[in-house]
């Protein structure tokens, strides 16, 4: 299920919740509705709604870690790239086929993240065998005196670096929020919305303000998702380094 799917799972749950809170307390015979009862259940529910504060608080702050940590490493790649289009063309015209496939190699990586809405990387991609052909261009090159023999080295390492980061990129993908703590976190917002439609008035105010209430908590679960999700759905990681880097490549 994609994050809009569980959302509307967790809308109809939670609303459906005070609902059935509203029957419930229609059907609930006097004594489970006087004052010390509707006490007691405010007692037990306000430790729910401690423990859901504080799960969804963690799982954003965690989605939004993960979602920055994407972004980081996409500008800090663009800024490589740059550096390593400068650094090829102060060795001399002998780099001009290694520019020009870099420059390949931003610009399917660019289009990937933008109309693909995928990973940057995975094990099958033909930009990673563009990404050797690159490393086995530079590592080709025949450097004349110790000046082109120390861009060369430099380039090279760049290369690695860049590789690395692109697989660290994909394995990153696969990361997600584990299934059992948002099913619990679901259940737990239920329950809260349930104690509510028990004790609540019976008018369209109090039946708005749940509808409300119930939208704000799946939505917040639904860009928890989505930004787990950072190169496909609606929260997607900004390609505008990798723009602003093709614009410096070949200068």
């Amino acid at each position: 299920m994609g994050p809009m799917d569980v959302s509307l799972v967790a809308l109809v749950c939670i609303f459906g919740g005070a609902i059935f809170g509203r029957y419930l307390g229609s059907i609930l015979p006097e004594p489970h509705l006087s004052e010390d009862s509707k006490d007691s259940v405010k007692l037990g529910m306000g430790l729910v709604a401690t423990m859901c504060a504080l799960v969804l608080g963690l799982l954003i702050a965690s989605a939004k870690t993960y979602y920055d940590t994407q972004n980081a490493e996409l500008t800090d790649m663009a800024a490589k790239f740059v550096f390593l289009d400068r650094a090829l063309a102060h060795y001399g015209p002998e780099t001009a086929e290694c520019r020009v496939e870099l420059r390949k190699i931003v610009e399917r990586l660019m289009a990937r993240i933008e109309e693909r809405g995928n990973a940057p990387m995975r094990p099958t991609d033909t930009i990673s065998i563009g990404d050797e052909g690159l490393f086995e261009r530079t590592q080709a090159l025949t450097p004349k005196d110790d000046r082109q023999r120390l861009i060369q080295s430099q380039a090279v390492a760049e290369e690695i670096v860049l590789g690395q980061t692109r697989w660290l990129m994909y394995a990153q993908s696969a990361t997600e929020v584990p299934k059992p703590l948002v099913t619990v976190l679901i259940f737990w917002l239920t329950v809260i919305f349930i104690s509510w439609g028990i004790y609540a008035p019976r008018n369209g105010t109090v039946a708005a303000t749940w509808f409300v209430t119930a939208v704000s908590v799946s939505s917040a679960i639904f860009l928890i998702l989505e930004m787990y999700t950072p190169y496909s759905g609606i929260v997607l990681v900004s390609s505008g380094p990798l723009r602003s880097a093709l614009a410096h490549l070949g200068q």
